[in-house]
């Protein structure tokens, strides 16, 4: 057996291994690149060193941060909660007005924060006690909120779409409007499975507000419905890049929660800045210990592995595609969305290149089976967000996120029979 089948031997076990036993998921990766070094007979460890700093030090991750830091000014700031009374106001009073209110606030939240976990907190935290107080079946809300939380990372500006570029070098920017058609898609088909769900529940209807209350819930969402317009169209006119975009993005937020709807204080920021601090140095870790794994794949040649053993699949790009489609679900009810990222793409990209594929159009597939992921158990992890926040046991959340769930593999299987779907709105960027 060459070093480069034992270099693969190790990683995968090693993976699993160390996720067996709970290990931070960024040491696990720093500790299987070490052992591929080892078998490789290439360590050293200030090569170790410079990859961890090599992972970290890119001007396009400083997106990363910033987004994360604009989406926890956003629920703190009300810029999230006049964005749900806007929805609610229009079609609060239909029969499960407030599904049809969690689809609409999760793709407008979508579009400004980037950031499942944080978009699903907050939807959760404002809808699941009204849902409960109005009689709504908690299972399947918990389940519609869970699946209108993963608009998140396929809607611009989207972070995953952030660290996938900045691993494969592929244009954020593309990334970013590739999303657009998607994520309405995902949207859409929320409100088709919810109909669907409704037929068996027997919930009240409302009284409709009056056209003054409804044009003043729009008039209070004014400035939060400016941020997306703002941070897409200046990258569509050059005037910021995707980097500069999430500092804008941020600044925004600030400047909106202080000054516009003044909901917080000065002595508000500190918390708000622990709370992006800290789960920013989560991310950040992953993709320092990333960069140490990549480089050994690189190394090993694995890609070109997996391509010999993939070589009938590369004359037939759909047939490849979903292939590979099926493998990132699988992988995805095992690893969170970023690792997935970090680890898979750099391997999958090269592949899918050489037989055709727009290194585009498959970065919205991966993050897109990825985002999906995040609602599959055994991980979940924007499942275990709504349980904790809602008090429901997961097996319930579970059980009501299936026909929502369902929906998406519908919509990624529409994808792979029509990547035009995705290409075509990319001449608009060009």
């Amino acid at each position: 057996m060459g070093p480069e089948a034992q270099a693969f031997i190790v990683f995968s076990l090693g993976m699993l291994v160390l996720m067996g036993t709970g290990m931070n998921m960024g040491l696990a990766l720093v500790l299987t690149g070490a052992g591929m070094a080892w078998v490789l007979d290439f360590f050293d460890t200030q090569l170790l060193a410079q990859n961890l700093v090599a992972g970290v030090d890119s001007f396009p991750l400083l997106a990363v941060p910033f987004f994360i830091l604009a989406g926890e000014l956003m629920n703190s700031g009300g810029i999230s909660r006049r964005i749900i009374d806007m929805a609610q106001a229009w079609v609060g009073h239909i029969r499960g007005g407030l599904g049809y209110v969690a689809i609409g606030a999760a793709v407008l939240m979508a579009s400004m924060s980037g950031s499942a976990l944080a978009d699903t907190a907050a939807l959760a935290t404002i809808l699941l006690p009204m849902m409960r107080q109005q009689g709504y079946p908690m299972n399947t809300s918990a389940g519609l909120i869970a699946s209108g939380g993963i608009i998140a990372p396929i809607i611009p500006p989207s972070m995953p779409f952030v660290i996938y570029g900045v691993t494969t070098n592929t244009s954020i920017s593309a990334l970013f409007v590739s999303g657009i058609v998607p994520g309405l898609m995902m949207g859409a088909g929320l409100i088709f499975a919810w109909r669907w769900v409704l037929r068996g529940l027997d919930l009240p209807k409302g009284e409709p507000l009056p056209a003054k209350d409804r044009l003043r819930a729009t008039a209070r969402a004014f400035w939060a419905m400016l941020m997306p317009l703002i941070i897409i169209g200046g990258m569509k006119t050059g005037v910021f890049t995707p980097t500069e975009a999430a500092v804008v993005a941020a600044f925004y937020a600030l400047a909106v929660a202080l000054f516009i709807h003044r909901e917080m204080k000065l002595a508000d920021i500190y918390g708000v800045l622990v709370r992006a601090a800290k789960t920013t140095s989560i991310v950040m870790f992953l993709c320092a210990g990333a960069q140490v794994a990549s480089y050994m794949i690189t190394l090993a040649d694995l890609p070109n592995v997996l391509t010999s053993w993939l070589g009938p699949l590369v004359e037939n790009p759909r047939l490849l595609m979903a292939v590979m489609m099926i493998v990132l679900v699988l992988i995805g009810t095992a690893l969170d969305l970023t690792p997935t990222i970090l680890i898979f793409a750099p391997v999958m990209l090269p592949i899918a290149v050489k037989a055709g594929i727009d290194p585009v159009y498959f970065g919205l597939m991966f993050v897109l089976n990825g985002a999906i992921g995040l609602i599959t158990p055994p991980v979940g992890t924007v499942l275990n967000v709504v349980a904790g926040v809602g008090r429901i046991s997961m097996h319930s959340v579970i059980k009501g996120v299936n026909p929502f769930l369902f929906t998406y593999v519908l919509i990624l299987a529409l994808l792979v029979a029509f990547p035009q779907i995705v290409t075509a709105p990319l001449v608009w960027m060009r």
